[in-house]
């Protein structure tokens, strides 16, 4: 309950309930023994009231006694002589205070106070003291709880901190490749003599590496905000292969509105291109597309390749592929998917399931 109203309002109404109660008991117990005159059910019952507001009011200076003087090893003999004296007092001063009220309220007389509060003292006052104790048992019950929740709230943080580290390992994993595999394309220029063309992979690569360093603290993205990065690596990659690699991308807008993990696409495009497009002898073609379905985001990857073995074994994963797999898994559980299809002759298929968060 964060609002206090409705917080204060159940307690009042806690309370009233509680002195409902007593008045109901004492009522009943006063019928069965049949006194004279009959039994009135508001004068029974203001007396209980009353004592439920006392309750009320003596709740918050009890549990403030209980921190002052706690129930804890080494201190157990002084704390139950402390708590059995204040609870006395508790009973006490409602007994007597409720005499001195029928005497100012009711105009009672009676010849000797004391006197009479001992001889009218009875079992069922007591009850002010195992009240005093249930509100000392309550306070450490609290005590537990918020004890327990705060542990629970720790390790839940502590889980989140080690996922969130786990998946920047993950993450940082694939710059690193990424950049090697980028830096291998511009040897091979060099080497070629295609110095031109070097200069400006280098200059394409220092533009992307820069967006890659501008959402490194960033854990998700748009697919649009990917697909702005995605294609600036596709770029890097057709001055590669020039007019060997060819790239469609399908991407619905529902679809490039919806948020996913930074860097999801790249390494499935990298493996594409150069498990699928780079042992061809012939040019190739990477697709790339994604639907927004039953509140699922639908993300695929697909080549022209000469696909991986007969079809029917799983491909043994890289680094770009084991990574996005176990990423999805830490942030999505069993609602993010990931499938491998191959046909020989055709190509490999990646499909990536996950909910559709925008």
């Amino acid at each position: 309950m964060h609002n206090p109203w409705i917080r204060y309002a159940v307690l009042v109404a806690g309370w009233l309930f509680l002195g409902f109660v007593l008045s109901v008991e004492v009522y009943f117990n006063n019928r069965a023994m049949m006194r004279p005159g009959g039994v009135d059910f508001v004068e029974v019952a203001l007396p209980q009231f009353g004592r439920a507001v006392m309750w009320a009011l003596m709740a918050p200076l009890i549990l403030k006694m209980r921190d002052r003087m706690p129930l804890r090893r080494g201190r157990w003999v002084g704390g139950v002589g402390f708590h059995l004296g204040m609870s006395f007092v508790v009973m006490a001063t409602y007994y007597l205070g409720r005499m001195v009220s029928y005497l100012l309220f009711w105009d009672e007389t009676v010849d000797d106070f004391w006197q009479t509060a001992w001889r009218s003292f009875y079992g069922r006052n007591m009850i002010d003291m195992a009240y005093y104790w249930g509100v000392l048992t309550f306070g450490y019950g609290l005590e537990i709880h918020q004890r327990y929740k705060n542990e629970e709230l720790k390790a839940v943080q502590l889980e989140a901190r080690l996922v969130e580290t786990e998946l920047k390992a993950l993450r940082e994993q694939l710059r690193p490749h990424f950049l090697f595999n980028t830096l291998n394309t511009i040897a091979v220029l060099v080497r070629e003599n295609k110095n031109d063309q070097a200069v400006t992979l280098i200059a394409r690569l220092s533009t992307l590496l820069r967006m890659s360093l501008d959402n490194t603290r960033v854990h998700e993205v748009t697919v649009r905000q990917e697909m702005d990065f995605l294609e600036r690596y596709i770029e890097i990659q057709q001055m590669r292969f020039s007019d060997r690699l060819s790239v469609g991308i399908a991407i619905e807008p529902a679809a490039m509105e919806a948020r996913i993990p930074n860097l999801l696409l790249q390494p499935l495009v990298e493996n594409a291109i150069l498990h699928g497009v780079a042992p061809k002898s012939g040019p190739g073609r990477v697709e790339i597309s994604g639907r927004v379905e039953a509140g699922r985001l639908l993300l695929e990857v697909r080549d022209d390749g000469p696909g991986i073995g007969d079809g029917t074994r799983r491909a043994k994963e890289g680094v770009g592929l084991t990574n996005t797999r176990e990423r999805l898994a830490k942030i999505y559980g069993a609602q993010g998917q990931l499938s491998l299809r191959s046909e020989p002759g055709r190509g490999v298929s990646v499909q990536i399931i996950l909910p559709c968060r925008t």
